[in-house]
């Protein structure tokens, strides 16, 4: 299980023009799963993301969770995550979770951030879809397992 972590001001994802989820202050999340991946790595990833402190105190440190400010996650399933690109130029797949599987841990992962009680907004899994965000800082964090 992969994802990139971004703390945004704002992000929204829109299929054919329409958006459906868009969040303010918090995080965008960008998640990919592998064949193998089960409920353990789901807890481990939603836990150490729901607790990152990436978001600064008074002080200007980063010492703050998304939880501490009141944030909101928007969640992105991107199977390209699992891209390898070490040979020629088209990138293969192969590490990514079959589509089935995929949205099956997909499903289970947003529902483990949503049992954590923190606002959640997402994506359409399998969709096409266009992101926008602003990445404050720039924040980004890879969290894998």
């Amino acid at each position: 299980m992969r994802t990139v972590v971004q703390r945004v001001s704002k992000a929204s994802v829109s299929v054919d023009g329409k958006v459906v989820g868009s969040i303010d202050l918090g995080l965008l999340v960008l998640v990919g799963f592998t064949n193998g991946d089960d409920q353990e790595q789901i807890d481990w990833i939603t836990r150490k993301i729901v607790g990152l402190r990436i978001f600064d105190d008074d002080g200007g440190r980063m010492n703050r969770s998304v939880m501490d400010v009141g944030g909101k996650i928007l969640v992105v399933s991107q199977f390209t995550l699992y891209a390898d690109a070490n040979k020629g130029n088209r990138p293969s797949y192969k590490a990514a979770a079959e589509l089935e599987l995929a949205e099956k841990l997909y499903d289970k992962f947003c529902r483990r951030l949503k049992a954590m009680e923190v606002p959640l907004e997402t994506g359409v899994f399998g969709a096409r879809m266009a992101v926008d965000l602003c990445n404050e800082g720039p924040v980004t964090i890879l969290v894998d397992r």
